[in-house]
């Protein structure tokens, strides 16, 4: 693995025509096997950008990030061969795909099972973040570490996993629950895991969640209760 590694990225996407297109061609060629864009029920081009820009796309129609993530692994554990890596990536070009290596090499040299992308601890262009996701991301955090005893500055969507302890999770979350039960899950299990500091920019286009009352309260209100499940 530490060689050359297996490295396969699976991004979620919905309505994101003008975004994701970027993304896959930002993301590093000489790092990954496969890019999989797993196409959420979008109504606009996403799907066929996303092709034109190199990617394997993914129809998945029931709504949800948990469920097009899902679809995604679904799709790599049906390889004859398996990767040694997933990284998992938003389709709204917030994020700068190309930080991919430092996400990775915690795992390749560090033998880390999971490195979470922090934007808490990178530079956060001037409303990229809304004062409730900052807010949210905050106390979500102090949560994890008043009941599970990790400390995580981020839920950050950007993430690189060991396929094995990825597996080994058991994901199950087909909404917006999906980055902190893999981070709760992570904890019990007492996985090696770490953050590094990713920079985030104002996203393409607009929030499904955070730009709207009705997906903040509902984001909100999953992760809080995800994280009191596993208790």
């Amino acid at each position: 693995m530490a060689n050359n590694p297996i490295i396969d990225v699976i991004i979620p996407a919905f309505n994101e025509e003008n975004s994701v297109g970027n993304v896959v061609k930002d993301i590093p060629k000489n790092l990954v096997r496969e890019i999989i864009v797993v196409n959420n029920n979008s109504t606009d081009k996403t799907a066929v950008n996303a092709t034109n820009a190199g990617a394997l796309v993914l129809e998945e129609k029931r709504m949800g990030y948990g469920n097009a993530c899902l679809k995604g692994i679904e799709h790599i554990t049906q390889k004859e061969t398996k990767p040694n890596i997933v990284v998992f990536l938003d389709a709204d070009y917030s994020d700068y795909p190309e930080e991919m290596i430092d996400l990775i090499t915690p795992i390749i040299n560090g033998d880390m099972d999971m490195v979470i992308g922090s934007r808490a601890l990178g530079n956060l262009e001037k409303g990229s973040m809304t004062p409730q996701q900052v807010f949210g991301n905050w106390l979500a955090t102090f949560l994890l570490k008043l009941f599970y005893g990790v400390r995580y500055t981020d839920l950050g969507p950007f993430r690189a996993i060991k396929y094995n302890s990825l597996i080994a999770l058991g994901m199950k979350d087909k909404t917006y629950g999906w980055t902190v039960e893999m981070q709760v899950k992570a904890a019990k299990q007492k996985m090696k895991t770490c953050e590094i500091p990713v920079n985030y920019r104002v996203r393409i286009g607009f929030s499904k969640v955070s730009g709207t009352v009705k997906g903040t309260i509902g984001a909100g209100y999953k992760i809080i209760t995800t994280i009191f499940k596993y208790l």
